[in-house]
């Protein structure tokens, strides 16, 4: 059996940006899910800290991860989202399921 590709992506809104990291995640996230490959896609803001979000991602398997790596909506979502947060690029953690 293929094991899923999961992942946990972090990062934290410049001041006053979170409204913007927010809305530009909404919108990727309708177009995330709609991949093909794609199991889960769950963006959160935390709630004593909004302007840090928390995105929990599954893959069906690797090969789906890759897809969603060069699917055509990542390349403008990460320019635009590098803009916003006050980290250089998201902070991503790989998971495996015990």
């Amino acid at each position: 059996m293929t094991e899923p590709t999961i992942l946990h992506a972090q990062f934290t809104a410049q001041p006053g940006r979170g409204d913007e990291v927010a809305a530009l995640l909404r919108d990727f996230a309708d177009k995330v899910r709609a991949e093909e490959g794609n199991v889960v896609f769950d963006a959160t803001r935390l709630v004593d800290d909004p302007d840090r979000f928390f995105v929990y991602e599954v893959y069906r398997d690797d090969e789906a991860f890759r897809a969603h790596l060069a699917a055509p909506a990542g390349v403008p979502f990460n320019a635009a989202l590098q803009q916003l947060i006050v980290e250089p690029t998201s902070q991503l953690t790989f998971l495996r399921r015990l």
